[in-house]
């Protein structure tokens, strides 16, 4: 196995490089996207506007309850007949930023159930408006709260940017390249390996950085 290793790091290292960076761009773009667009659906959801909290609450339990793959396969080919067509990339992207938003749309909606309630009916009876209680008391604190979940869920996406291997995307990431190499040589379980130590070493730092940061806001509290 060591021969292979040094083989096919040798052969096809910068193969695998570029194919993370992929990866990583691809996990990045769903993640941020799906997180902005998660404030917009909790701003929504706790908006004294009862359709509008209806309408949210099924967005996020249609998508929570979706798996990506067959998400990105909806996208992919059952789009087009509506006369909606995407690249490859940017559908794997859509489809993580819809599963991701409705995830952390529930994060975020935990986080707001940490809040005391004491601290709303202060700030109304100061005058507050909605949009200056959710921005200054409610979307800061929950956002502290969560820190944790939305690390899981950032490992999560990172993963989930697999599904990108069964579409043709123009830049192979990083498992559409494992499989690629596998059905050009006989390396087998080798390939596999260093692909997973490459999710794995992701997944290590992002837990990481969200532990200093869990840190640093507990600090400014």
């Amino acid at each position: 196995m060591f021969a292979d290793f040094q083989y096919l790091i040798a052969t096809y290292g910068q193969s695998f490089i570029a194919a993370y960076l992929v990866s990583l761009r691809i996990a990045v773009l769903g993640f941020v996207g799906g997180f902005l667009v998660s404030i917009l659906l909790t701003v929504a959801r706790v908006s004294p506007i009862p359709p509008l909290r209806g309408a949210v609450t099924v967005y996020v339990e249609v998508f929570r309850n979706m798996p990506v793959l067959c998400l990105l396969v909806f996208i992919v080919y059952a789009l087009p007949d509506l006369g909606i067509v995407a690249d490859y990339e940017p559908s794997a992207i859509l489809a993580l930023v819809l599963v991701s938003s409705s995830f952390a749309c529930e994060n975020l909606r935990t986080g707001i159930n940490t809040i005391d309630a004491g601290q709303i009916q202060a700030a109304r009876s100061l005058g507050l408006g909605f949009g200056q209680i959710v921005g200054s008391i409610v979307l800061p604190q929950a956002l502290r709260a969560v820190v944790q979940p939305m690390v899981t869920l950032a490992i999560s996406v990172v993963i989930s940017s697999s599904v990108g291997s069964l579409v043709p995307i123009a830049h192979k990431e990083l498992t559409g390249l494992v499989a690629e190499i596998n059905n050009a040589e006989a390396l087998g379980v080798t390939t596999f390996l260093v692909a997973a130590l490459m999710y794995v070493f992701t997944g290590l730092l992002i837990a990481f950085l969200g532990r200093r940061l869990e840190r640093r806001l507990a600090i400014w509290r």
